[in-house]
């Protein structure tokens, strides 16, 4: 039974025995009539006390002085209770004399408390307060009590419901109803008596086990009215209040109920966990690699990553484009950068710079236009890309990813020290993947109007000034020429050339790796004849003023 919903709750009791006991003997024959009364209310234990010299309730208070007939507080002390303590009496109701053990009517104090607080009593009596089961107990054990209910409502009405015998036990009986007597009220409808786990209180939506969040079963017709609800963490089904941990979908580790045909995943989403027709049914949850788990407009579940489509499971790419051959074949004719996904590359989509003259579908993977950004860099740097739209390496590990998704060829555009237009065209280019130091495995024959000695770095491994991958047991080719590049060992010993892929071996003799080396430190396009600049086959296009490397399907 929940009485304490109400907006302003009275209990009082009335002792209905006006005997007064001031000898043993007389105590004696009280001890008997309590006895008698709780044998035939099945009481479970049983109270022993002497009487004091205070006033053991508010009747015994109005009966010792006629002039104690105004409602306030005074000093009791029951049968056997060990030091006396205020209370409130109420001499309003019914001929007075009642022991107020409980108010509420504001909420200003909380009712929400631990077991030694209930035991002790707690709030203010001017106010808001409960007793104390401690003194109620002993209250009760001491005569016969009838306990009063007076209950007004949010709208104004007011009832009261009497119980013709209240009592209960000590703290070692938990403190236990152990007698209630019949039951009188002047409620049309008595509202304290409930269906099981339901108390009384304001009508609201309420909420069923297929519905937890109470959106659809929401009487409009009983909102802001009385009336017998469920109180926290306990929801309709069917006529019945049931705890929450009852319904078919409740999930214990989040203590919460799913609403029927909705999913719940947990903190780190490894389980997803579904209501179907109020059956709980929970399976592993995994969230893709370009995945992350995050709770998002309240809902949290698997979310594809930037450049990514799907449910969270599975994030295929939402770039279709796997080169800037499909750009180009997507009607997109203006050269620009564009965003593409090689087949089977396992990071973000990336943007490219595609060239659109030639036959189109150009996707440049080198550039170099001014002396800006420094091509001497480490392994890391060539394997992930660096440089910006006017000098740059897409990377070797995207070229790798490129160039093995079908076949394709090279193209050089060259701007020489003197401003000629130079190109060359080589019909196969493949890297190889990082295990194999992003070996130039393949380069096919060579058109156009420039040298053809980058035939000589075909079966090389990439090398930067860190890594010494080249053939060449005397000198690193990268650090001589500072560059990454797939460096030989064409000429790794001492010889007596000038050319401007020379460095010098010694003091009377020269020495190189490549005939062609793009990835030098530019200079500008001054034509000077120094290995560490950009050249290309021979001193003629020593220090071109511009570079662009390019690839593209060829077939």
């Amino acid at each position: 039974m929940e009485l304490s919903v109400a907006v302003r709750a009275l209990l009082t009791f009335l002792c209905t025995t006006t005997i007064a006991f001031t000898s043993s003997e007389e105590t004696s024959i009280h001890r008997r009539s309590l006895l008698s009364t709780t044998e035939d209310t099945q009481m479970a234990h049983y109270f022993f006390y002497q009487r004091s010299e205070y006033p053991k309730d508010c009747r015994d208070v109005q009966s010792q002085c006629s002039t104690y007939n105004s409602s306030g507080v005074y000093i009791i002390k029951p049968d056997g209770f060990e030091e006396p303590f205020e209370v409130y009496c109420n001499n309003n109701v019914v001929g007075g004399g009642w022991t107020v053990i409980q108010r509420r009517e504001s909420g200003a104090v909380n009712f929400n408390r631990s077991w030694s607080q209930y035991q002790d009593g707690f709030g203010f009596l001017s106010t808001e307060f409960w007793l104390g089961n401690d003194k109620l107990s002993h209250l009760t054990n001491q005569a016969d009590y009838e306990l009063r209910v007076d209950i007004e409502l949010s709208n104004g009405a007011y009832f009261y419901t009497t119980y013709k015998g209240f009592r209960i036990t000590d703290e070692w009986g938990q403190y236990k109803v152990t007698h209630i007597g019949a039951l009188e009220s002047n409620a049309p409808t008595f509202p304290s008596i409930c269906p099981t786990n339901m108390i009384y209180g304001t009508c609201t939506c309420q909420a069923t086990c297929e519905d937890p969040n109470g959106q659809s079963g929401c009487n409009r017709d009983c909102l802001g009215t009385e009336g017998c609800t469920c109180p926290a963490g306990f929801l309709m089904q069917g006529s019945d209040c049931i705890s929450a941990s009852e319904c078919g979908c409740f999930v214990a580790e989040a203590n919460l109920v799913i609403p029927d045909g909705e999913t719940f995943v947990n903190d780190d989403c490894t389980q997803k966990c579904s209501c179907i027709n109020n059956q709980l049914i929970c399976e592993d949850y995994r969230c893709s690699t370009n995945a992350v788990c995050d709770v998002r407009n309240e809902l949290r579940q698997c979310y594809c990553n930037e450049g990514y489509e799907g449910d969270g499971e599975n994030c295929p790419p939402s770039v279709s484009y796997r080169d800037c051959q499909d750009v180009y074949d997507a009607d997109h004719r203006q050269d620009g950068v564009y965003t593409i996904m090689p087949t089977g590359w396992p990071g973000l989509p990336f943007e490219v710079n595609c060239k659109m003259e030639n036959g189109g579908g150009w996707t440049v993977f080198q550039r170099r236009t001014d002396g800006s950004t420094s091509f001497d860099q480490n392994w890391d740097a060539y394997k992930d890309g660096f440089g910006d739209i006017r000098n740059l390496w897409l990377g070797n590990e995207k070229l790798h990813y490129l160039t093995n998704q079908r076949n394709y060829k090279l193209r050089f555009d060259i701007t020489t020290s003197s401003g000629a237009a130079i190109y060359a065209e080589y019909t196969e280019f493949q890297v190889e993947s990082e295990s194999s130091n992003y070996t130039m495995n393949k380069l096919g024959t060579r058109s156009g109007n420039t040298g053809y000695y980058l035939s000589n770095n075909k079966g090389k491994q990439f090398s930067t000034h860190e890594r010494d991958n080249d053939e060449c047991d005397t000198f690193n080719c990268a650090e001589k020429h500072k560059s990454g590049w797939w460096h030989s060992n064409t000429w790794c010993s001492c010889y007596s050339y000038s050319y401007c892929f020379d460095f010098q071996y010694s003091s009377s003799c020269t020495g190189f790796c490549t005939i062609d080396n793009l990835n030098g430190v530019y200079n500008g396009g001054n034509g000077e004849m120094i290995s560490s600049h950009p050249y290309y086959y021979y001193s003629s296009n020593c220090s071109p003023q511009f570079v662009e490397m390019k690839i593209r399907p060829s077939s």
